[in-house]
């Protein structure tokens, strides 16, 4: 779709609700005016003395939709406060004009970022009970009753996770960029094993460097870890040997007694092992995923998976005779090759289980995946819709609740991902990184940390390199880099 900006150059803020109504449609900014009849938006801004004034202007499918949207000028007191009410007015004057045009509303109505979660939970901080917070979802961002309840459910979960932190916690986040195969469906940065198996050692010999150096940061700075995040790529990609030795050096360097939470992404089965889970035990982790994505063995072959589902079955047994206390298993809805039935028999496999925690995706076409770049074979909107009312209700039934959930770009039908779980077994580093409660300290290829002043909000980034080969060359400056974080709390407090 082309997209005329006039007044402004909000064009993330148009993008955003472009993919959001419109998810099939790309943007477009032609130098011209619109032609009569093509696919276009005029989206326009006007700063009054009283008023700002947003209108969208769309031409879709041979018909005119106009709407327009409005705040006060006092509201714009600042940089960060003008932008944030600017972009919301411009958003839904193209949001009321683009519902009407395609004749309904997504999901998510007029939200369009990852973590919509925030603003019920942002509401109650201030003072807001929870039945104005999730009116301000229904009447502000005309989010569904469905999604409402979920982020409801979720802000609770999230408030309940900031009471439990206390001042100068963080998080450590672990990333491992190997795996056996790359599936279909994966963007993220990692080695296949079987081309890149003479950088694991190099590579586990640099981690345990920048473990050497976060630890140190992390005792100067004052600074205790509340949970740990093994993930990637497949951390179980690495042998028992590797595994036990990287793990002793997380021990041997940083301080865990107040660590509360400790998971491994085992997740692919192919790499589940009873010698590397025993490893897993005796070094302290506390929480495993085993990650089927479908019990569907046509599915599975389709998405490039090197096992079927009795290896899951194995995986899973073997992970409840390790004594580790809490299981987590990842399934996707809208999988290619998949339908309604194949997902609701997966589920309910899983749920026979017994798992602690149940992570429901679904599928994003991310870029750089053999997904994206193939296509074919994907579920219809209506099909994954069929799929995830399911789950609702299937884990509800079970016992399950869900307690954090985000949403991705390229989203089949503009839905989300949700993790479910029994009451009291909700993983605390899964809500803190989504909601950005705390500080997560991340080492290893592709890790980001993020420094989060708990006072004001405000956020740094640090970036490791994403490659092994990169990040070996760099570990010099990676674990330079690790002094910033002790920086952040010194100037900002903890």
């Amino acid at each position: 779709m082309k997209l005329y900006l006039h007044g402004h150059d909000y064009k993330y803020a148009a993008e955003q609700m472009l993919l959001t109504l419109f998810p099939a449609q790309r943007p477009g900014y032609p130098a011209g005016p619109p032609a009569p009849g093509e696919d276009a938006l005029v989206l326009s801004l006007h700063r009054g003395a009283v008023w700002a004034t947003a209108t969208a202007a769309l031409s879709y499918g041979g018909r005119e939709y106009r709407a327009a949207r409005r705040c006060r000028t006092a509201e714009l007191t600042d940089p960060l406060s003008t932008d944030r009410a600017l972009q919301r007015i411009l958003k839904l004057a193209f949001y009321d004009a683009g519902t009407a045009a395609r004749g309904g509303e997504p999901p998510w109505g007029a939200l369009t970022g990852v973590r919509p979660v925030k603003i019920p939970t942002k509401a109650m901080l201030a003072g807001a009970s929870p039945a104005q917070a999730a009116r301000l979802l229904r009447d502000t961002y005309r989010v569904t009753e469905g999604r409402r309840r979920l982020a409801m459910d979720c802000a609770g979960a999230s408030l309940a996770a900031l009471r439990s932190l206390a001042p100068g916690e963080v998080s450590l986040y672990v990333g491992i960029p190997f795996c056996p195969t790359r599936c279909a469906y994966c963007s993220f940065v990692s080695a296949d094993v079987g081309r890149a198996l003479k950088l694991i050692d190099p590579f586990l010999d640099a981690l345990c460097r920048e473990l050497a150096a976060t630890g140190a940061m992390l005792a100067d700075a004052g600074l205790r870890v509340r949970t740990v995040y093994f993930g990637g790529g497949t951390p179980t990609t690495l042998s028992a040997p590797q595994l036990d030795r990287l793990m002793g050096e997380l021990a041997d360097h940083i301080d865990l007694s107040g660590c509360t939470e400790y998971t491994v992404e085992a997740g692919r089965p192919d790499t589940i092992t009873a010698e590397k889970l025993a490893v897993l035990a005796r070094r302290g982790c506390s929480r495993v995923s085993v990650n089927p994505q479908t019990m569907q063995d046509a599915v599975l072959e389709r998405m490039g998976r090197a096992h079927r589902a009795d290896d899951i079955l194995r995986a899973y047994a073997l992970a409840r005779e390790s004594g580790i206390g809490c299981i987590n298993m990842d399934l996707i809805a809208g999988l290619p090759g998949d339908s309604a039935e194949g997902f609701r028999a997966s589920l309910e496999q899983v749920l026979d289980l017994g798992p602690e925690n149940v992570t429901v995706h679904t599928l994003a076409l991310k870029k750089g995946s053999r997904l994206m770049e193939e296509g074919g074979g994907l579920p219809s909107g209506a099909a994954v819709a069929d799929m995830l009312d399911f789950a609702w209700a299937a884990l509800r039934g079970a016992g399950q609740r869900p307690y954090y959930l985000y949403r991705q770009k390229y989203m089949s039908g503009s839905f989300e991902n949700v993790g479910w779980c029994r009451p009291g077994a909700e993983s605390l580093y899964n809500i803190c990184m989504m909601e950005e409660l705390h500080t997560i300290v991340s080492l290893g290829g592709g890790g980001v940390t993020k420094l989060v002043d708990r006072a004001t909000g405000y956020i740094e980034r640090l970036a490791n390199a994403k490659y092994p080969q990169e990040y070996i060359q760099k570990i010099d400056a990676i674990c330079a880099d690790k002094a910033r974080v002790a920086q952040f709390y010194a100037a900002h407090g903890r």
